[in-house]
Parts: structure tokens; C-alpha cells; sequence
């Protein structure tokens, strides 16, 4: 028996290869390779999708969030409240700005962030933003989280990475919450390029403006250098070409996710793990996170009955090597219990029906 990966790229991209193919080569022949027309239809499109009014094509998803905070004028010293589970992506963004990273606990059941958390964070000290992460596909609770944020006029930065497409029962969807958005497209997100490749995205035409700025130097004008903290990370017109032909298909994608996610919820009888709550349209699976106690021994019999997983994520952010002594280590409770006990098993839209079940077998034999 094969095992059945956590993700497979090669399954993902096989039935576009030609017409991904086609499109490289319209790029190619048009001559224009940087800021040229794909690049724009596809901002227009993404925005669109977003039901926001720009998207800022840039070079990935974390130079999406660091734009972010730079268009917001975090600069040193300034705290930004954000989680500590979500593989320092967040917490990168804020020391590139000489910010300080804030760490705000989870709720335990959506790994996102605790509103309750945040709101004693707030009451703690002064804070210049909030990065809300969109964790695992699944929205974060921006019904209690905006409020708080809001009543404090403190801007909201949506971290989108995981969730293209993840909306609300009125059909909001991630990156038209907050004050400005970021999004990855690195391969494996429910939108991947084949490359790295992020965006900004906003309604708001002063942010918009400040990070097209930010994404080429600063500049106001060529060669003119207006903004401090510009950067060159622009997306290519080869990514933006295949992400137009791939956007079509993310609706689609996301329904399987969701499906093989909500199979899973149903079929997974062991005491031995703990499940997430079912998927609806606020969540687009793009991991299935489960959790154990005995996380390394169910790892390993699964990798027994040929199933592969991964652990999404082990070290909080207040725990890396690179960020002792910049920033308070304190632990967050339920942020720990996660990192002892997060498991990720299969969910991608081309898994088979044959290997959901066998996943689900496998883990009914821990």
C-alpha cells in the first residue's frame, strides 16, 4: 500500500498542466514580465474575490504582512498584539518593523485567537495593531475580536495565509474584516502559485496606496524614493498568470477540502484523538488538525498503517531560539497544551474518497 501524503503538489497540478503551460507562454511572448497586465487582472480579480477593492500583488505572504504593518506606520518600539501558534509569520513581520510582538492566548477548540485573551491584552497597555490570523482555513471569531479592537480605534490586521475563500454566514470573506489584509501563495496554500507570491488587500485607498509605495522602494515616482521602509517584493506577471487561471477553480477546492474535512469529523470514532468542529463556509480546511496526548506514538502507528502526518505547529513563537530576550517568553496556557498535542492528518481536494476512509480506519485503530 502507498502511503497517503499529508498534501501532494504533483496530484494538485497534473490536470492544469496544460493550460498552465498556455499561460506561461502568453507571458513570455508579451514581453512584459514585472507590473505588467497580468498582474493587474489578476489584483482586480482577487480583489474582487475578497469583496474588497485592492489587492497588492507582492513577493509572499509574510512581505504581505510586513507591508501591512508598515502602511499602518508600526516602526519601533510599537507593540502589535498577535498569536504565538501559527509558525512565527506574524511575529517575523513585527521585528521587521522594529515592532514588539504581544502574544495573545487561543481558544482552545479553533486554535484562533481568544477574544477574552485579547481583550486583557488590550486592557494591559498600549498596542498599535492587532494581527488576526485566519488559522488552519478556519475564520477567527472577527464578530468579538473587531469590537474590541474597533472601541480602541486600534487598526485590525487580517493574516490570511490559510483561508482564501473562508466567510461568514452574511458572506464576508477573509480580508474584507479588518483594515487591511495579507494573503501567501506560496504552493501548498488553498491558492498556491508555483513559486512564492503573496498580496495586500484593502478597501481602504490610503493603505492601498502607501503599499504599492512600499512594494518598489518607496517610490512616488521612479527613482524617487518618498516612503521610508520600502521594499522590492513584487509579484511576477508569471505567478499572477497562473493564479488568474488557477482562481477560478478555488471554490471548488475549497468544497472537497471541506467535505473530506467533515468526513473525517464523522468517521473518527477514537478516544485517542480530539477532533475540530465541523466545517462550514468559515472554514476551508486547509489542514485537518486534530490533537493527541500521545501525539509521537499516534504518529508513528499511523505511520504504521502507511498514513502520513505533520504537526502544524510544535514551538510557540515566545519559544524559538532567534526571539529570546525580545520579547516577553510568559506562556499562554492553552497556546502550550496546542503545541504539545496538534496533529495534521490528509486533507487536500485530490485525496480519494477510498483514502479518506482509510485515514479514517487507521486512526479508529489507535
Amino acid at each position: 500500500m502507498t502511503t497517503i501524503p499529508v498534501n501532494s503538489l504533483q496530484r494538485h497540478i497534473q490536470p492544469l498542466a496544460a493550460r498552465l503551460a498556455d499561460a506561461s507562454k502568453r507571458v513570455i511572448d508579451s514581453g512584459h514580465f514585472v507590473l505588467g497586465p497580468h498582474v493587474q487582472r489578476f489584483e482586480q480579480a482577487f480583489a474582487d474575490y475578497c469583496g474588497a477593492t485592492h489587492a497588492i500583488g507582492v513577493g509572499n505572504g509574510t512581505d504581505a504582512l510586513e507591508l501591512c504593518l508598515r502602511a499602518l506606520d508600526v516602526g519601533t518600539g510599537d507593540r502589535v498584539a498577535v498569536v504565538a501558534n501559527a509558525a512565527m509569520y506574524g511575529t517575523t513581520a513585527v521585528l521587521a518593523c522594529g515592532g514588539v510582538p504581544v502574544f495573545v492566548d487561543i481558544d482552545p477548540a479553533t486554535h484562533t485567537m481568544c477574544p477574552q485573551a485579547l481583550d486583557t491584552v488590550l486592557r494591559a497597555g498600549p498596542v498599535k495593531a492587532v494581527i488576526v490570523t485566519h488559522l488552519y482555513g478556519r475564520l477567527a471569531a472577527m464578530d468579538a475580536l473587531l469590537p474590541l479592537c474597533r472601541s480602541r480605534g486600534i487598526p485590525v490586521v487580517e493574516d490570511c495565509a490559510q483561508a482564501h475563500g473562508a466567510q461568514d454566514p452574511d458572506g464576508t470573506r477573509a480580508g474584507a474584516f479588518g483594515d487591511i489584509a495579507s494573503f501567501s501563495f506560496y504552493p501548498t496554500k488553498n491558492l498556491g502559485a508555483l513559486g512564492d507570491g503573496g498580496a495586500v488587500v484593502t478597501s481602504n485607498p490610503a493603505l492601498a496606496e502607501r503599499t504599492r509605495q512600499l512594494r518598489q522602494y518607496g517610490w512616488s515616482a521612479k527613482y524617487t524614493n518618498t516612503l521610508a521602509g520600502g521594499r522590492n517584493t513584487r509579484l511576477d506577471e508569471l505567478q499572477a498568470a497562473l493564479l488568474l487561471e488557477m482562481l477560478p477553480e478555488l471554490d471548488g477546492w475549497n468544497a472537497r477540502r471541506r467535505a473530506i474535512a467533515n468526513r473525517y469529523s464523522a468517521g473518527i470514532r477514537t478516544p485517542a484523538l480530539a477532533l475540530p468542529p465541523p466545517c462550514g463556509p468559515e472554514h476551508v480546511a486547509h489542514l485537518y488538525v486534530v490533537r493527541s496526548e500521545a501525539r509521537d506514538a499516534a504518529r508513528a502507528r499511523l505511520a504504521e498503517l502507511q498514513v502520513q502526518t505533520d504537526v502544524h505547529y510544535p514551538t510557540p513563537d515566545y519559544r524559538q531560539p532567534s526571539l529570546q530576550g525580545k520579547a516577553d517568553a510568559s506562556p499562554l496556557p492553552q497556546t502550550e497544551a496546542a503545541a504539545r498535542s496538534v496533529m495534521t492528518l490528509p486533507c487536500f481536494p485530490e485525496l480519494t474518497d477510498a483514502e479518506v476512509d482509510a485515514v479514517i480506519s487507521a486512526c479508529n485503530r489507535l
